[in-house]
This record gives structure tokens, sequence and C-alpha cells, in this order.
């Protein structure tokens, strides 16, 4: 079955699933990327970081008004990655897939019993430092040649930035496959 590669990333009100909400997520075709999704989140509870609510730039309150309820919001994902896999696997890509990945997979399993992506993901550090040889502290995202990782600015809104790191990890995959 032909592998659909679909970058996503989220902001949280904290590091961990359940015990902090998922605020926004964004996801986008690696092959495409102008064929995206984007959803806001109503918080699941009042628990916040402070850093996390800064990285953010609103507040628990702004949420609540203009999220959806997470269930709903995560129909809606689901429809859009059916809508787009077809009749491919769809395959969760993210940077730092680790933190982005328990959020997504947390609220599938949570809302809807089931994660269409299955049970993991590709981390684009992990598979740039495969790639490059580079340490792991190398992995980050300002140690990335910018041939690598494109001009878009990581803003911090989730489709944006899902939108960067699938061109990042698209640029990656073809120079491993060598068409650069």
């Amino acid at each position: 079955m032909k592998e659909v590669y679909i970058s996503v990333d989220i902001e949280a009100a904290g590091p961990v699933p359940a015990t902090y909400s998922m605020l926004s997520l964004g996801a986008a075709l690696v092959h495409d990327l102008q064929t995206n999704f984007y959803v806001e989140f109503q918080p699941i509870n009042r628990k916040s970081v402070p850093n996390a609510m800064k990285v953010v730039g609103r507040t628990l309150k702004d949420f609540e008004r203009t999220g959806r309820d997470p269930k709903e919001a995560m129909i809606a994902f689901r429809d859009w990655i059916d809508s787009v896999a077809k009749n491919g696997k769809p395959t969760f890509v993210g940077f730092n897939a680790t933190f982005d990945w328990a959020f997504v997979s947390y609220y599938f399993q949570q809302y809807l019993g089931e994660n269409p992506f299955g049970f993991g993901g590709i981390d684009i550090k992990s598979y740039y430092m495969g790639l490059s040889g580079c340490t792991w502290d190398d992995s980050r995202s300002s140690r990335i040649p910018s041939e690598l990782k494109g001009s878009s600015r990581h803003t911090h809104n989730a489709l944006d930035d899902a939108i960067e790191q699938g061109g990042m990890f698209r640029r990656m995959r073809e120079r491993a496959i060598g068409k650069v």
C-alpha cells in the first residue's frame, strides 16, 4: 500500500497530553503542501504552563471561545486524512514527532477510539540524523542546512509549521533517494 506522508504540528498548553490540552493542529500533505488542514480546540481543562502559552501567544479563554469541541475536531481531522489518503496508508510526519504524536494519538484514542495513523510515525529530526550522520544535538532545526530547511519561518502557528516541516521532510527524502 502506498504511504501518504502527512506533516502534522500541534500547539499545546503544556508538555504532555491528558494533563494539558492540545490547542491547535495543522497538517499538510508532504507531496502537495497546499492540501492542508487546520483546527483549534477547546481546552480539556484549565491547566497550562506559562512558557507554553507564551509560545502559543493566546490564552486558554481565547481557545474556549474560538476552539471546537475536541471530539468534533478529531472527527474532522480523521475525515480529512481519509479524504487525502484515499487508498493509501496515512503516515504521520513530525519535527520532534514524539511531542506532537503523543497529543494526536491521545486525542484520537480518547475521542474516536482509533488512530488512522496506526501506532507510529516518522520523526524528521531522527530522519535528518540518519541522513547526515550528525549528533542528536545537531538535529535541531537551527542547525539544519538552509537548503534542506527552506525559507519558511517557524511561526508556532500549527498550520504554518506543518507546511514548513513538510517541505523540509520532502527535501530530505529527495536527497536520500538521489533526486537532489
